[in-house]
């Protein structure tokens, strides 16, 4: 498997951040839990969303009022849509599949792709 996550790299303050996971070699119905997770400038992974094997989304508390995270089955996509950025919100951004862990966790075994770097101006 193999996944591969695309965004605009660059938006404003209070615009609408839209990321896209693309996965190749397995199908996104597949029984694991997709997440969506990022690294801050010098922070630890935080774990902003995820689709759990049941197909319900499963939020950060921290997030849940402005992320929506989806499945887009035709395209075999996972996406993650989060609104009312601040400069703040700039990270690296990844999405990535485990069996039954959060991949922020230490010690969580997963596939993640290699990132992409989303920065938010003010």
């Amino acid at each position: 498997v193999q996944l591969q996550e695309s965004g605009p790299g660059l938006v404003k303050s209070s615009e609408l951040l839209d990321l896209t996971c693309t996965v190749t070699g397995e199908s996104i119905h597949a029984p694991y839990l997709w997440t969506w997770i990022r690294q801050r400038p010098g922070k630890s992974l935080e774990f902003i969303a995820a689709i759990l094997v049941s197909g319900a989304p499963y939020y950060n508390p921290t997030f849940q009022t402005r992320t929506n995270i989806a499945k887009h089955t035709a395209e075999n996509q996972i996406s993650l849509r989060m609104g009312s950025v601040t400069p703040e919100d700039t990270a690296v951004y990844y999405c990535a599949r485990s069996r039954d862990c959060r991949p922020d966790e230490a010690g969580c075994s997963h596939v993640r792709g290699p990132g992409t770097q989303v920065t938010v101006s003010s």
